[in-house]
């Protein structure tokens, strides 16, 4: 079926989602709404979230998209279920892998980056009751990360100090593994890892989402089984120009529209 995948996000974080997609299903075509504008969903209420999702949805919809991806760790704990239940199109959500962590974890300790809004949700709590509850997990809001990804500061000075105050103290409890339960966050992996060292396992959902996506269309019969030749889309209510760099290096051919939703 040759209609496009969509995904969206508050603002330019689910495009590592969305490589890893296009990479294992290089025959579909996909609508990508970077919601720049109300960027970090990680500090919005859950009535607001799920209001930016709906939005969101029924863009995506206009659009002619056959599955939904909620590439936002924030949207899908607090919005998902209110979307798999009021539209008829199958949606796959981006969960903090927590189930892997925890089971790969030697020292019984592992570290959690997110936002507020994913670390407060109650399916963040029913999946570390259920998957970490003999593991040591610190938890750490990153607020302020999303802002200065939004704004281009990759590499910057700011945003490593950050990281040195959120990762730094996860470090005394000997952790293993590193959660990143932010889809903005995989940009920051190279500063991370200086910070961390080699013996910590970073992990982030991409590569799960994009088999999970798979596996969906392939159940639904929606997979497209020609070579798709339309460009990917892109669309940001803000200035496109960060969404422009972080794109600069992808071989897919697309395209990057400014538009107001």
């Amino acid at each position: 079926m040759q209609q496009p995948i969509g995904l969206f996000d508050s603002g330019i974080g689910g495009t590592s989602i969305w490589k890893e997609v296009v990479k294992q299903l290089p025959n579909e075509q996909t609508i990508y709404l970077a919601d720049s504008k109300n960027a970090p969903y990680g500090e919005k209420s859950k009535e607001e979230i799920l209001k930016f999702s709906i939005k969101n949805t029924e863009l995506l919809l206009e659009k002619g998209c056959k599955l939904i991806i909620v590439a936002c760790n924030t949207a899908t704990t607090n919005a998902i279920d209110y979307l798999r239940a009021n539209y008829n199109v199958p949606f796959i959500g981006i969960e903090p892998a927590i189930k892997p962590a925890a089971l790969k974890s030697k020292t019984e300790a592992i570290g959690i980056l997110a936002t507020k809004g994913t670390l407060s949700s109650a399916l963040f709590e029913k999946t570390t009751k259920v998957y970490a509850k003999n593991i040591t997990t610190i938890e750490q809001d990153g607020e302020g990360l999303v802002p200065l990804i939004e704004d281009g500061k990759l590499g910057s000075s700011e945003i490593k100090q950050l990281l040195e105050n959120y990762l730094k103290p996860m470090l005394k409890f000997n952790i293993d593994h590193l959660v990143l339960g932010c889809t903005h966050y995989p940009y920051l992996i190279p500063q991370i890892r200086e910070i961390v060292g080699k013996n910590v396992t970073i992990i982030d959902s991409g590569e799960a989402v994009a088999k999970q996506t798979k596996a969906i269309l392939t159940k639904h019969k929606l997979l497209n089984t020609t070579i798709n030749t339309k460009p990917h889309q892109f669309y940001s209510n803000t200035n496109k120009q960060v969404l422009e760099t972080i794109l600069n290096n992808v071989l897919a051919t697309f395209t990057i529209e400014e538009l107001e939703f």
